[in-house]
């Protein structure tokens, strides 16, 4: 029987494929210093997680899953300043945010403006920073730039295509079917490919683009990625930022040379908001700009943490557009 201190909780006993994945009650966790212990309004699903359940990213078992979320904060360890109980907060970098209750670092906590959906605010953290920084840090997109976006439909795809449209860029949107067609299309981008209707990907980009595009978003990975570098211009940039579809084998970096000194990088959010002002400065912008609504963010399904198995087959099937929740 649970007690009063347990919750629920999505815990990976085991690495593997989704049927690893239970709900559980579990000790509810106490805040150390320098933590938050937060009331999970809802909890993000991304492609980390499927790789830390897998083992890819490896983090000793038994373990609560989740990293994203947003809620109310209920408790505060020693040392915490600028933040309360009852507070209002958001994270991409949350311990064990599948569950009614997780633990928050203060330092990777922001808030989430007064107004503004909780369920929200945790869709946008991972997708609407990792869309940010690409945009602006990564390749810095500037007016005529042409871009060209992968699963253009998906949760992070349809928040590049909207900031790249914004900072004057073009865009050339990847999709798989003829739903996601017109989700691409109304989002604004310039042109749209349904991959599964061509037989080569990177000629059917030429052909609206022959001199190739200025930067590829590419966070499909092995399906996507030769594609993706025929696709490019004269030093071109690709940006592989997630691996969908798989790892992208080993290539040799020659290859680059005679394709047009093109450049090749492998980013991650943690290395773009390593610094509390960086966190704040990408958060605070993403968050005000879904609170105003002058970026749309779209949540395709909520789900209670017992489907939890679901949630993840219909994002690594792809079954999925916008944004995926786990609601406590």
């Amino acid at each position: 029987m649970a007690s009063e201190s347990d919750m629920r909780a999505v815990v990976v006993a085991e690495n593997g494929g989704v049927d690893v994945l239970t709900v559980q009650q579990r000790p509810r966790p106490e805040p150390g210093p320098g933590e938050l212990l937060v009331r999970v309004a809802a909890s993000g699903i991304n492609f980390i997680d499927v790789y830390r359940r897998e083992g890819r990213y490896p983090t000793p078992t038994p373990f609560v899953l989740g990293a994203e979320c947003a809620g109310t904060v209920v408790a505060t360890g020693s040392g915490i300043g600028g933040v309360a109980e009852g507070d209002v907060v958001a994270s991409a970098d949350a311990v064990g945010s599948h569950a009614e209750f997780a633990i928050v670092p203060a330092e990777k906590a922001v808030p989430v403006p007064s107004g503004l959906d909780p369920s929200l605010a945790a869709a946008a953290m991972l997708q609407g920073m990792t869309a940010h920084y690409l945009v602006n840090s990564t390749y810095p997109v500037r007016a005529g730039d042409t871009a060209l976006v992968h699963a253009a439909a998906g949760g992070v795809g349809q928040l590049l295509v909207q900031l790249v449209q914004a900072k004057g860029g073009r865009v050339i949107a990847t999709v798989g079917s003829a739903a996601k067609v017109a989700i691409a299309r109304e989002l604004g981008a310039d042109e749209v490919i349904r991959y599964d209707e061509v037989d080569d990907l990177a000629a059917a980009v030429r052909a609206v683009v022959p001199e190739g595009v200025d930067v590829v978003y590419d966070g499909v990975g092995q399906a996507t990625f030769e594609a993706s570098l025929a696709s490019l211009r004269r030093r071109g940039l690709l940006a592989l930022f997630g691996a969908a579809s798989g790892p992208v084998p080993p290539f040799d970096l020659q290859r680059l040379n005679p394709a047009g000194s093109l450049f090749v990088t492998r980013p991650t959010l943690a290395h773009y908001t390593a610094d509390r002002e960086e966190l704040l400065a990408r958060a605070g912008e993403i968050l005000a700009a879904v609170a105003d609504g002058s970026l749309r963010l779209a949540v395709g399904r909520r789900y209670p943490l017992e489907d939890a198995q679901q949630a993840y087959r219909d994002l690594e099937g792809r079954a999925s557009t916008g944004k995926l929740l786990l609601v406590p």
